[in-house]
């Protein structure tokens, strides 16, 4: 115990103390809404007014009053609310008085500002944030780092410090193509990875502004190998753009000839190489010949010889072959069929068959018809082709359009009815279907007061001629009376031709027979082209029986005025226009009747 002497020797030592509990006291501000200075001011007053000479104790324990202090101070910040802390606080400094007897100071409430009323945010626990980071650390896959979030309090109810990452089923389904067109312009297209064919030539032909007549097809080119083929109208877009090189590219172009088996099987598929054909001794409904290629269970063998490049060399092996719906086989003995003989060369589900662009010289073939079977996991290797030849062009048409039907079967022929079954108005971005076959022109006479469709052919020929004869006159009268004629040599007639989607300027010959092929040569597909030999003149150019043919349109004159014809002279036209639109109609001096225009389009 200290005497009252010890007391006023102690009492400069008081200051310190002071000092440590005014910094406690800002920090008790920063955390609660009450003041805890009033505590320790009313305290500390206490104390002092002990050690004061009017006091009746003169002995004071100070070691036992600032660990009571300290033990008040430290209860203050194990809490959260500040009210239970401050009423512990006083019971702390009441029991230290209560072991002297001493009743405990009148406790007035503090005085609270405008800016202690307050609420203030409390911290977040950290056992809460730790139990956070463990569930995503098990939710986020081990490959995927963690991205801290610097605001975590603008996060989803769960307030995750962790930033969700893109998990690989969340990827987008939206792919980029490019498709050209055969003038080398080229569109970025945004698709779907479930777009058909179909849908990508639908939506090209609704922003080019085409004519719907489904034959556009989606081409799928090799540059670098010299290969192109047809996509299938189901066939997914972006999966086969995956099995493609970077120097391969999409190309959007008509092909009549996607379907034309459908319509004409016998001009694609010859008795002589139909084995089924050849069993029955027979000639063959087309009908049931289609029937028996869409039937899995009946399906027909096509045979013939084919030329074989060897793996690795420029030689060509002639070789008889036999395409099945389980793959394509060569026999290695001369015709036989046994299975010890056959050897299977490629197999239909896991390749495509492809034309071949490149000529002859390249692959020193033996002949023109070249084809290809690529198969579809290769990209740019040339060893895995299969380069085969045929001996004519109806020969290898036969077999590329018989691998198409062996691989996909009863698929080709619901995308040939698909199109025939749509009924107008079909979807926002088709445009309206226009058909230019023969059926839908016939010829007409207006000669009476209601115009009526002549069925007679020979009539339809001749008021045919007395129209064009009663347009020259009008043409003549006009000139004579002084106005120029519309359709004089060096006004319209010589330039509109220039307009229509059939006419191709000043291309070569070869260019002509390339833009045939690649359009399907079936029977009645033409182009008009500028000639070569005389200025003046045009050439038609004109697909019959899968070969192409050339006919001279010569110009003539008469009574000053500008005629073209095809059979010199006999049959006399004011423009092309006219002349097409007439041998539309009539054969004439043709094979077959112009059907299908080959047209170009820029995208």
């Amino acid at each position: 115990m200290l005497t009252r002497g010890c007391v006023s020797v102690l009492a400069p030592a008081a200051p310190p103390l002071i000092y440590a509990l005014n910094c406690t006291q800002d920090k008790v501000d920063r955390s609660g809404s009450h003041q805890p200075p009033n505590l320790i001011g009313s305290s500390f007053q206490q104390s002092s007014s002990r050690n004061s000479p009017s006091h009746q104790d003169d002995d004071v324990d100070l070691e036992a009053l600032v660990n009571d202090m300290n033990s008040s101070f430290e209860s203050l910040y194990s809490h959260t609310d500040s009210s239970p802390l401050l009423h512990n606080g006083h019971a702390h400094l009441q029991g230290a008085y209560g072991n002297r007897g001493q009743a405990p100071p009148p406790q007035r409430p503090p005085p609270r500002s405008p800016g202690q009323r307050l609420r203030r945010s409390q911290p977040i626990h950290v056992h809460a944030v730790r139990r956070l980071q463990e569930e995503e650390q098990q939710v986020r896959p081990a490959s995927l780092p963690a991205i801290p979030n610097p605001f975590p309090e603008l996060c989803s109810p769960t307030g995750s410090p962790i930033l969700d990452t893109l998990q690989p089923n969340q990827a987008s389904d939206t792919h980029i193509i490019k498709v050209f067109g055969e003038d080398g312009s080229g569109k970025v297209v945004e698709v779907p990875a479930d777009m058909t064919a179909r849908d990508v030539c639908q939506l090209l032909v609704y922003k080019s502004h085409c004519v719907d007549d489904n034959c556009w097809t989606l081409v799928e080119h090799h540059p670098l190998l010299g290969l192109e083929r047809c996509l299938e109208d189901h066939e997914l877009v972006v999966q086969v753009q995956a099995g493609m090189s970077s120097e391969s590219r999409f190309v959007f172009r008509k092909n009549y000839a996607k379907y034309e088996f459908f319509r004409n099987p016998l001009n694609f598929f010859p008795e002589q190489m139909v084995a089924w054909c050849q069993e029955s001794n027979g000639s063959i409904p087309p009908s049931q010949l289609l029937q028996n290629f869409l039937n899995s269970s009946r399906c027909p063998e096509i045979q013939g010889f084919l030329y074989l490049k060897e793996t690795g060399r420029k030689s060509w092996k002639k070789l008889c072959m036999f395409l099945r719906r389980s793959g394509l086989y060569y026999s290695t003995k001369g015709t036989s069929k046994e299975p010890r003989h056959l050897q299977l060369l490629s197999d239909l589900e896991e390749s495509n068959v492809y034309s071949v662009t490149t000529g002859r010289k390249m692959h020193n073939a033996p002949t023109d018809y070249q084809f290809c079977i690529k198969p579809s996991k290769v990209r740019s290797d040339v060893k895995e082709l299969r380069m085969l030849c045929a001996e004519d062009e109806q020969s290898r048409t036969c077999w590329m359009t018989a691998f198409r039907l062996l691989k996909y079967g009863i698929l080709l022929y619901q995308n040939y009815k698909i199109p025939q079954q749509r009924k107008a108005p079909l979807a926002p971005f088709s445009a309206p279907v226009r058909s230019v076959s023969e059926n839908s022109l016939v010829a007409m006479d207006f000669s009476g007061r209601t115009g009526r469709v002549i069925d007679n052919p020979v009539e339809a020929q001749s008021a045919a001629l007395e129209e064009g004869h009663s347009w020259r006159k009008r043409s003549q009268r006009m000139n004579v009376l002084g106005s120029p004629s519309p359709l004089h040599p060096s006004s319209l007639s010589s330039v509109i031709h220039r307009t229509q989607l059939w006419f191709h300027g000043r291309i070569m010959r070869e260019e002509s027979h390339k833009m045939i092929m690649q359009q399907g040569q079936v029977d009645g597909l033409f182009l008009i082209r500028d000639s070569q030999s005389n200025p003046k003149a045009f050439v038609l150019t004109l697909c019959h029986h899968q070969k192409i043919k050339h006919f001279q349109i010569l110009p003539f004159e008469e009574d000053g005025q500008s005629f073209f014809s095809l059979d010199d002279g006999a049959t006399k036209f004011t423009d092309l226009i006219q002349l097409v639109e007439f041998y539309q109609l009539n054969r004439g001096v043709l094979p077959c009747k112009l059907k299908h225009p080959c047209t170009v389009v820029a995208l």
